[in-house]
């Protein structure tokens, strides 16, 4: 069957009960897995449609959430669409001032959240919200309307809305708005992309016709599915009948991965960083002779080219590796993982063979909220995957490379527009359709998309000479030290850093050292600890041409994250914040002969005020 609309797949999980009909949704209630069988998420979702309306409720309504990742949200999503109206999925961790304007500006009539801190956060400004949305809460809150009003409501009325919601149902088309999915917002307010079914269902079944895993497969959900790439995915694991699990919190993605030996999951670059720094800070404790078989191990998985037919001593050399040390890694997670979906920024080259060769196999990809999202993606076929590179372009996907380098796109996933924003659409959608993405990028002679960075923080130094700082950022990164970077410089002599430090690592060294400090205030300002990231850039340095070195380097003691604004809720950097945050520290950079400024967080210096 031709798959439409999004509640189309509730039919096609009838039409193949013995296959994708096995499909499960799961989440974890008071400590143990609750699972849902198609048959009750079916029910559910005409139970959540009836509802809606019944609660007066009307096609076209905007009806938000701000949650974590868990079955309800399905619920919610496939309910309202089917009732003819909207989504706003919203991702919690977003400031009170980004959450009143997204719900402001979505004209949300309902707003459910997950538990007793987000119901008390927007109970807080409720009186901020335009349009005095109903609040209701997935978990049991004292003293809130719990969301199973919503589907009670829906089965105690069946008999009076279940006509009217065929009746709404059979008029729904493809090209009906589904969601609106709020940017990150990294420049500027956050802008409301407007997504029809097509575009997500589109995207999910091309993407699901080179993803590898089935109605067999069960996967862990993560990333936030207020976000369009695990929105799609969620989509394409419908459509493909593998069951979806979704993991407790942020903390415990670890311990569901080896808890229920899941096949595969979407991760963004700085999750699998965190993996690799977690298992290097085991081996730092291995013996000498075990930590010289890992040190070669890693040294034979940065060489290793995914599907190629390497020589037969290096076949030898990575199987006593596998054995030896990979094989340990696999076990720590899930045996069974055969796909990790990544996407949201670059991930490192490097780091990507040694996930490879680890059989932990990496399908790296590129797309935007805007195209929803999946432009080009590597993926378990020979010939197909390609490290460095965000893979070969979709079969129903075109792009071509402009004068300027950017990357412009033409696709069945293609946003409605900008809600309520005809200006900003019409800024980055052509006359001929060519959406322009902001992405610098090229085409290999084999067909790879090479993302080489966006067009807008691509800056000019005053040599007259252009600088990409997302590439020097991305190599940095491969520091063990360096947990976050962002490089400056725009209308300066030369590149510089701004860098926080995995702490973690630095104490570790520290202790080796000998070097005793009471707080990363202190330590950052340690003179051992200055020459020790000096010596660290200079040896990157030696990788990037003479106008992309990093000069001079400003430590911090702020650990970058959403909470603290630095980073978008996807983890890319929030480049306006993090200058204006510390820009007398870069003035002063430039001013001053000193290769590194040490300087305070923000708590450390009100502190001493």
């Amino acid at each position: 069957m031709h798959i439409k609309r999004n509640f189309d797949l509730l039919d096609r999980f009838v039409e193949f009960s013995d296959t994708i009909g096995r499909f499960k949704l799961a989440g974890k209630e008071n400590g143990q897995w609750k699972e849902y069988n198609t048959r009750e998420y079916t029910e559910m979702v005409w139970n959540v449609s009836m509802g809606l309306l019944s609660m007066g409720f009307e096609p076209g309504s905007k009806i938000a959430t701000i949650t974590n990742n868990r079955p309800e949200w399905n619920f919610i999503e496939m309910g309202v669409a089917m009732a003819g109206m909207v989504h706003v999925p919203v991702h919690p961790t977003l400031s009170d001032e980004e959450l009143v304007y997204i719900l402001n500006h979505s004209e949300a009539a309902m707003v459910v959240v997950s538990d007793a801190s987000l119901y008390k956060r927007v109970g807080a400004f409720q009186t901020q919200l335009k349009y005095a949305p109903k609040i209701l809460t997935f978990d049991a809150v004292e003293g809130a309307e719990h969301w199973s009003n919503i589907p009670q409501s829906g089965k105690d009325n069946a008999a009076g809305f279940y006509d009217k919601v065929m009746e709404i149902r059979e008029k729904i088309t493809e090209e009906d708005l589904l969601t609106i999915i709020y940017t990150s917002g990294t420049t500027g307010v956050p802008k409301g992309v407007m997504l029809s079914h097509k575009n997500l269902m589109s995207n999910a079944i091309s993407t699901a016709a080179i993803q590898h895993l089935n109605h067999t497969n069960k996967a862990l959900s993560f990333l936030p599915l207020s976000h369009v790439f695990e929105h799609m995915v969620n989509y394409q694991y419908h459509y493909l009948g593998v069951s979806i699990y979704y993991a407790e919190s942020i903390n415990t993605i670890a311990r569901d991965i080896k808890e229920l030996q899941v096949d595969g999951f979407i991760a963004v670059p700085r999750l699998l960083e965190s993996i690799y720094d977690k298992i290097m800070q085991k081996a730092r404790k291995l013996s000498p002779a075990k930590r010289f078989i890992f040190l070669q191990s890693l040294k034979l998985a940065e060489k290793y080219t995914p599907y190629k037919k390497h020589s037969p001593s290096f076949r030898i050399r990575h199987f006593l590796a596998d054995k030896l040390v990979f094989s340990k890694w696999r076990e720590a997670l899930s045996p069974n993982i055969t796909f990790i979906g990544c996407g949201g920024s670059a991930l490192q080259p490097r780091l990507a063979r040694i996930f490879w060769a680890a059989g932990l196999p990496v399908f790296e990809g590129y797309g935007l909220t805007e195209t929803s999202p999946v432009v080009a993606v590597n993926y378990s076929k020979s010939g197909y995957v390609m490290p460095g590179s965000v893979g070969k372009v979709l079969a129903d996907v075109e792009v071509k490379i402009d004068h300027d380098g950017e990357i412009l796109i033409k696709s069945p996933g293609l946003m409605i527009g900008y809600y309520k924003d005809e200006k900003a659409t019409r800024e980055v959608i052509d006359e001929e359709g060519w959406l322009h993405s902001g992405d610098i990028g090229e085409l290999t002679h084999e067909g790879f998309l090479k993302i080489t960075d966006r067009k807008k923080e691509i800056f000019k130094m005053s040599n007259g000479k252009y600088v990409a700082p997302q590439q020097i950022e991305n190599k940095l990164k491969e520091s063990f030290y360096i947990q976050q970077t962002m490089v400056v410089g725009e209308n300066q002599k030369f590149a510089a850093a701004i860098i926080s430090p995995n702490f973690q690592e630095l104490a570790q060294w520290c202790q080796k050292k000998k070097i005793q400090f009471q707080d990363n205030a202190e330590l950052i300002k340690n003179a051992q600890v200055m020459k020790h990231f000096q010596e660290e850039i200079k040896k990157f340095n030696q990788k990037l041409s003479q106008n992309d070195q990093v000069k001079k380097v400003i430590l911090i003691a702020d650990e970058w994250s959403p909470l603290t604004g630095e980073l978008s809720s996807s983890l890319k950097l929030k480049r306006k914040v993090i200058i204006q945050k510390y820009q007398d520290l870069v003035e002063a950079v430039y001013s001053s002969r000193a290769e590194t400024v040490p300087v305070e967080n923000e708590q450390n210096r009100t502190q001493r005020r």
